[in-house]
């Protein structure tokens, strides 16, 4: 009988894994050109230099595809910006070590990174093509990337919150003030990616955007007793 190896993970067949990523690879590549609504399975099992057959073995059709792209792709993201969170602000105790964490954590978030390039592409397809996706893809990815990034970086700031290094009462709000005001900032700037920018450029604005989050939510010193 012929031995099939297997992988220690997950007991499945390591070919089957192989072909599977090697599928949903090339779907992240054709799926960040041509967006969701023009790839076409065809160009996507080319891509990968397997059949359209060998496709649908493994997924039942485009929209199960794309999803597990999206999902896939934004876990391996969302697990190294989380990991960069806990790295930059777990080690903070006082205010004086804040603003340099919270601008290493921003810089370092906003660091292009070539790893990625076709998932911000899908994403940016993803955006300009919302309204005409099914619902709970859009919030599937929203809850394996954006949702869980938001809420590591609301943990750390609650950490801080409770230490008096910030003044915080709705942790979530002021981490969407965080990430508007540095991440968001720069993806406007950049057309989500599409267009690049310098270095200098992203750290103005990032320096820019944790100054005015720790304006807004540093503690503010108790008034003098009047004379």
């Amino acid at each position: 009988m012929r031995e099939v190896a297997l992988s220690a993970q997950t007991g499945v067949p390591r070919g089957r894994i192989a072909k599977r990523e090697a599928i949903t690879g090339a779907a992240r590549a054709v799926f960040g050109r041509d967006g969701f609504a023009s790839a076409g399975i065809e160009t996507i099992a080319a891509e990968a230099g397997v059949s359209t057959r060998t496709i649908y073995n493994h997924f039942e059709g485009k929209e199960e595809l794309f999803a597990a792209v999206v999902q896939d792709s934004s876990t391996r993201v969302a697990d190294v910006l989380v990991a960069l969170t806990e790295r930059h602000l777990e080690p903070v105790n006082d205010a004086r070590h804040a603003e340099r964490a919270l601008l290493a954590l921003a810089t370092a978030w906003n660091k292009p990174r070539a790893e990625f390039a076709d998932h911000f592409a899908v994403v940016r397809r993803l955006r300009a093509e919302a309204a005409h996706l099914p619902r709970g893809l859009l919030q599937a990815w929203d809850r394996t990337g954006p949702q869980r990034t938001q809420r590591a970086l609301a943990h750390q700031l609650h950490r801080l919150a409770g230490i008096g290094v910030l003044e915080v009462t709705d942790v979530s709000l002021a981490a969407d003030h965080f990430l508007l005001l540095t991440s968001g900032a720069v993806s406007e700037r950049s057309h989500y990616g599409a267009a690049a920018l310098s270095a200098p450029a992203r750290a103005e604005i990032v320096t820019a955007g944790v100054r005015a989050f720790l304006h807004g939510y540093l503690p503010r010193p108790a008034p003098e007793p009047p004379h």
